[in-house]
């Protein structure tokens, strides 16, 4: 039986999958992992699961998010040219300034 496994490096971290062992029974499993993908790497945790326990849902067979246009959401349809330049102008205004009190 094919058991994946996935590691978890330091608390508070994300388990990501690691590899898998092959095991007969859970306790194997559990043991096998801990050989293979923890003894050499800074490990605080691991999930050992079944190969067959595992499920998948990709974007063919559902819409993540809905289907309504939500790109406004996303800070990278907003149009920041003009106020970017803005910035910039007055940045460059207040140091003129500053040098003129004697400042710099």
């Amino acid at each position: 039986m094919i058991w994946e496994v996935f590691r978890q490096e330091k608390k508070g971290d994300y388990h990501q999958h690691c590899g898998n062992v092959h095991a007969p029974d859970r306790e194997m499993a559990l043991l096998f992992a801990q050989v293979q993908h923890a003894r050499r790497k800074p490990t605080n945790s691991l999930w050992v699961v079944p190969k067959d326990e595992i499920g998948e849902v990709d974007a063919e067979h559902a819409k993540f998010g809905g289907t309504t246009d939500k790109s406004y959401r996303w800070a990278m349809t907003f149009n920041t040219g003009s106020v970017a330049e803005e910035v910039a102008d007055s940045e460059h205004e207040q140091a003129e300034a500053e040098k003129g009190r004697g400042e710099s």
